[in-house]
């Protein structure tokens, strides 16, 4: 399974950027909200990105998991992306897509290992 790390990388610093923005000085609630949704599109376009390699052995099963993980992912975002914009709470609105960046930079860390075991598989590893 690969993702352009750059992409979902940098769409991950974007969110956290938009989140670390609540509550300052000068900044409507509502383009914080307008400026945290655009972000949460650019994980979704992000994860959508992500592709199976097809590889054979011992990480197909571990693919499949990651698969069914950002599938989740999506789902997560697709529901918490009207509540951005429409939640009375923003309090309630910031917790939400914070667990949630939590959730897709884990994802993240595990495409990663998943990598570098496809990899090490590849050359032989230390073994």
């Amino acid at each position: 399974m690969t993702v352009t790390d750059t992409g979902l990388s940098a769409a991950l610093q974007s969110l956290n950027g938009a989140l670390a923005a609540y509550g300052r000085p000068g900044a409507s609630v509502g383009q914080w909200r307008w400026q945290l949704r655009q972000q949460m599109a650019a994980v979704r376009d992000a994860l959508v990105a992500e592709a199976g390699n097809g590889a054979d052995g011992w990480t197909v099963a571990r693919e499949g998991g990651m698969l069914r993980e950002r599938n989740a992912l999506l789902a997560r975002l697709g529901t918490l992306g009207p509540r951005v914009l429409e939640h009375p709470d923003p309090d309630v609105v910031h917790a939400d897509v914070q667990r949630l960046l939590v959730d897709v930079g884990h994802h993240a860390q595990r495409l990663h290992d998943l990598a570098y075991d496809e990899v090490e598989l590849e050359l032989g590893g230390s073994e």
